[in-house]
């Protein structure tokens, strides 16, 4: 037995397709990556965001997302940590001087931009609730291997985000390269992401489980 129908796999993808469409904190968090560092850097950006949408997308099929649906602290531990995880970044953005002299002599070394943003992606506990309200619909026990049923879609997922980040970070890649002409322009931009991460962590500290 497959463990997947025709039907429910189209009505999946058509549904993953919209979701990864709808702007979002992933969406932002793309487009300050590759402002700061350019295209490459965007791409890193997204590569890592999808590999927490992995790890979300297991631990639902594993029964952990399960434990911060039900639990009121295991949820608020995850969020606030999550929280001044972003906040953390867009002060440590505000006072980089980010002038294009500074990021040539010292880049943002390739490995530590995907684990910032897997780490981004895993702190976020309204995706493993997000994955466990909404994977359980194409779920269907009785096929076996639910784990599997989970991981999949989360697979399928990750696949079509990656795809909408990475035409997104070659779109802006230009046009972050032109900010990064100007020193004065350049310490702006710097300032400018700063305050999306902020606003970001703001935006988790203030989610509620509902």
């Amino acid at each position: 037995m497959f463990l997947f129908d025709a039907p429910t796999l189209f009505a999946y993808l058509a549904a993953a397709v919209v979701l990864v469409l709808i702007p979002g904190p992933g969406t932002a968090w793309i487009v300050a990556q590759t402002v700061a560092g350019g295209t490459r850097r965007g791409l890193q950006a997204g590569l890592g965001l999808e590999t927490a949408t992995l790890i979300h997308a297991l631990a639902a099929g594993l029964g952990l997302s399960a434990l911060l649906a039900a639990s009121a602290l295991a949820f608020e531990a995850l969020k606030w940590a999550g929280a001044a995880y972003l906040v953390w970044l867009g002060i440590k953005a505000w006072r980089e001087r980010g002038d294009a002299e500074a990021a040539a002599s010292a880049p943002t070394p390739a490995a530590h931009v995907y684990k910032r943003s897997v780490m981004t992606g895993v702190l976020n506990p309204k995706v493993a609730v997000f994955f466990l309200a909404f994977l359980p619909q194409f779920v269907h026990p009785e096929r076996g291997w639910v784990w599997l049923q989970f991981l999949v879609p989360g697979i399928l997922l990750s696949m079509i985000g990656f795809t909408h980040s990475s035409l997104l970070a070659f779109a802006i890649g230009r046009f972050g390269r032109r900010l990064s002409a100007s020193p004065r322009v350049a310490r702006w931009r710097q300032r400018l992401i700063g305050g999306v991460f902020v606003g970001l962590g703001l935006r988790l500290a203030l989610q509620h489980r509902h």
